[in-house]
Parts: C-alpha cells; sequence; structure tokens
C-alpha cells in the first residue's frame, strides 16, 4: 500500500505542550451539571473536563456548545486561573496529513439502543439500566462511586438481568454478540458482592465459551444466582398481585419449567447486543471495504485472512469485523499489525492475476465503471477508461456495469465463461 491520509485534528482549546493537567480550570469551571458521555449520561461533568481519567494526553478540551465563554463572550476563569496560561480560545481544527505503506481499520462497535425495544421499557421506566449504564455506576470511578443504587437513592433487593437484548432476534440482529452472557455473568457477581441482591439471569443459552468462562458460569451456580432458561418479554409496572406493587414485573417463559412467569424485582439490567457502527456504510467506501449481510466489514477470507481485506495495504481488528469480546479483540489486533509489518517489510507485492482490460476503441468514456468500481482504480484518460493494474483487484463489477461491453476481465472473459458451462454440461451429459 502507499496511502496519503488526511486526518482532522479536532481543537481541544488547550495547548498539550504548556499543560501539566492540574485540574485546576476544571475545578474552577462555573458551567456544571452537564451530562457525562463517559458515564453514560448519568454523572455530570465541567464544561472543560477531561474526558476520562486514563485519557492520553492528560490535556483537558473545552465543550463549545457549553462554554460561556464560546456562547456569550464571558467568562474565561480557565483562562485566567491557568498558571501556565495553556487555555487558548483562537485555536482552530487543523487537518494533517500523512503518508502511510498500511491502514488498520479497528472503528469497534455501536450498542444497540434499547429504545427500539420498547417492550422492556428503557427510558420509559425508571430502574431499567442498559449493560453499559451499569457498568458505569458499579465502577469505583462513576457516577454513584462503584455503589448500585436505585433511582430514588435506596439500594435494590433483586435485580433481573436480560440476556440476548436486540442479538439473536429475527426482528432485529439474528447473530449473536459473543460478550452478552459473560458480562451478564459478571454484572450478576459484583451485584451479588456489593449488595447481596437477589439476582435473576433470563437467557435463550448459555454461552460461555472462552478460557475459564465454564468455570465462572458454575461459580456464579454456587453464589445462588437464579437461572431462568427463558428470553425476556416484557418488562412492566402494571402489577396484578399485591406483592407486585411499585415494582416492575419482568414476563418470561421459563422452558425447563414450561410454564409463563411473572417475576418483580426492583432494577432491570438489558445485556444490549453489539451492533456496526452507525458510519459503517461510509467507512466502507472510504476504505473499498466490504461488508457482511449483519452489516459488519468482510475479511478477504474467514481462516486463512482473517484480518486482511480485498484491498490490499488494509487491515481490520475488533469488533468492527465481527462481534467479539476483549481477549480476541486484543489477539486480533497483535494479528492485524503483524500482517501489516510484514507486508512494509516485504519490498515485492504479488497482484491479483485476474484484472479488468479496457478496449479503448469500444470505450465511450461514459464514466460508469468509475462509479462502480469500489476500489477506485479507473480513471479517465484522454476520455477512456483506464484501469490500474495494483489496485484493480478482479471483482468484475465494472464488467457489469460497462454498456458497450469494453471492460473484459482477464481470464474471465464471456467466452472463456461459455465454453466452462459448455463443457461441464457435456461432462453431465457423459455421466
Amino acid at each position: 500500500g502507499n496511502f496519503k491520509v488526511k486526518v482532522r485534528k479536532k481543537a481541544r482549546y488547550v495547548d498539550e505542550d504548556l499543560c501539566t493537567g492540574c485540574g485546576l480550570c476544571q475545578e474552577k469551571c462555573p458551567a456544571k451539571d452537564i451530562p457525562s458521555e463517559f458515564d453514560a449520561q448519568m454523572g455530570t461533568r465541567k464544561a472543560i473536563y477531561m474526558p476520562f481519567a486514563q485519557a492520553v494526553p492528560r490535556v483537558p478540551v473545552i465543550d463549545t456548545e457549553n462554554c460561556i465563554w464560546f456562547q456569550r463572550e464571558r467568562c474565561g476563569a480557565c483562562k485566567k486561573l491557568c498558571p501556565r496560561g495553556a487555555v487558548d480560545f483562537e485555536q482552530e481544527d487543523q487537518m494533517v496529513e500523512f503518508e502511510v505503506g498500511t491502514i488498520i481499520v479497528a472503528t469497534g462497535f455501536d450498542l444497540f439502543d434499547c429504545t427500539r425495544a420498547p417492550q422492556y421499557g428503557y427510558g420509559r421506566l425508571d430502574n431499567v439500566l442498559t449493560s453499559l449504564e451499569f457498568e458505569r455506576m458499579i465502577s469505583s470511578q462513576g457516577p454513584t462511586g462503584g455503589k448500585v443504587l436505585l433511582k430514588n437513592g435506596r439500594e435494590p433487593q433483586s435485580v433481573a438481568i436480560l440476556h440476548c437484548i436486540g442479538s439473536r432476534d429475527e426482528n432485529y440482529n439474528e447473530y449473536c454478540s459473543r460478550v452478552c452472557c459473560m458480562w451478564s455473568l459478571k454484572f450478576a457477581h459484583l451485584v451479588r458482592d456489593s449488595i447481596d441482591a437477589k439476582v435473576y439471569e433470563l437467557y435463550i443459552d448459555m454461552r460461555a465459551f472462552g478460557k475459564g468462562y465454564e468455570e465462572f458460569y458454575k461459580r456464579l451456580l454456587k453464589e445462588d444466582v437464579v437461572f431462568i432458561r427463558g428470553k425476556g418479554a416484557e418488562v412492566t409496572d402494571v402489577a396484578e398481585r399485591p406483592e407486585e406493587e411499585g415494582r416492575l414485573i419482568v414476563k418470561c417463559e421459563d422452558t425447563l419449567l414450561g410454564e409463563l412467569r411473572r417475576i418483580p424485582v426492583d432494577m432491570v439490567i438489558l445485556s444490549n447486543g453489539l451492533e456496526p457502527r452507525r458510519d459503517a456504510a461510509e467507512t466502507a467506501r472510504l476504505f473499498g471495504l466490504s461488508r457482511s449481510k449483519d452489516g459488519f466489514f468482510l475479511e478477504k477470507h474467514p481462516k486463512l485472512a482473517p484480518v486482511e481485506t480485498a484491498s490490499d495495504g488494509i487491515f481490520i481488528a475488533g469488533a468492527c469485523q465481527a462481534p467479539k469480546d476483549i481477549p480476541d479483540t486484543v489477539a486480533q489486533a497483535a494479528g492485524a499489525a503483524a500482517v501489516a509489518l510484514s507486508m512494509m517489510d516485504m519490498g515485492k507485492w504479488t497482484l491479483e492475476p485476474s484484472i479488468a482490460q479496457v478496449d479503448v476503441e469500444r470505450c465511450s468514456g461514459c464514466g460508469e465503471c468509475l462509479l462502480a468500481c469500489p476500489y477506485k482504480a479507473i480513471e479517465l484518460v484522454e476520455g477512456r477508461a483506464q484501469v490500474s493494474e495494483t489496485l484493480c483487484k478482479g471483482c468484475g463489477t465494472c464488467v457489469g456495469h460497462c454498456l458497450p461491453k469494453a471492460i473484459t476481465l482477464l481470464h474471465f472473459t464471456d467466452e472463456q465463461l461459455v465454453a466452462e458451462m459448455q463443457g461441464a454440461l457435456r461432462e453431465l451429459e457423459v455421466a
């Protein structure tokens, strides 16, 4: 690969070379109680803030939409009080260009939006949380300091954890997100360890596939966690019995007992699945990547080339390729880095034997092939299409779009394909 990459570096309005990360600007900023993105909107932050505790570099950023100076040109407390004079309201976004040999795409995933499944009451009923919200709640750095609390400030006496929200569901995503079972088990363990509440795990199948995962599942069985084989159907606050008053009721079918159940609890945690990022289609077009039916980026070969793509020099790693947990992501990332380095160290690269060829005399210069080519391997030269042999991957898309039939695929011309079919039919007749 030989790529020119243009990156937009957004202004943080704090000079990275001068800032020491002392935090005085954050302490004195009067613009507060802004919902924190890192804490899943459950906690708050200031208008000048550190994105998260382990941020690198350890330099704060100013939120211009909530900063009093940027909105009304008043205040400026952070600039006045900074002992290093690092705050710079005049900073602007920069466009930085690089020349690189390889690119590793590791754009991650989005979590399933639980508001798309209104039957679970997320956003409508209090104390119905997503997995990410509970993850922030149970963290010692989170909005509650690691305490499991209901909206009224008291500890729950019972918690239901619903698996496969948005996954393994024909209405949303049919694939398994792989991580939901294990982080649901982790949540159950943390709840039992923190407040000793009664925990219900509602699951379709328990997929404890990794090293030590099955052992962890058996450990939860000994911690008195109640496992119910059956997907949660609905979460409601409509009580039918006195013991259900003022509580959340989880409706489900217990497939092992063969009966419908109503489980009253104080808190519900929805283990929502993993989805391709919202901008996955745009990213695929930018880098010439293919996507699988479920929207994740497609590897060159699932077994022999799991990190390579059809575009030479561009590799994929992590959950942008498919749902996976942290150990698998780290392993794939290391593999992608190794393959990228080995490619740059080769010096020579083998090209595809089957590439598109243009009959210049028949080419009308309409440009349809340029628009169709996913690898940007065709350009117009003096009004005629010209194929770059180093970029073409022989996919044949341009052949199908060429109206005057001026483009053919080397070793896969119409005459050759017809001859192969006739030969196959002849062998079939003989047999």
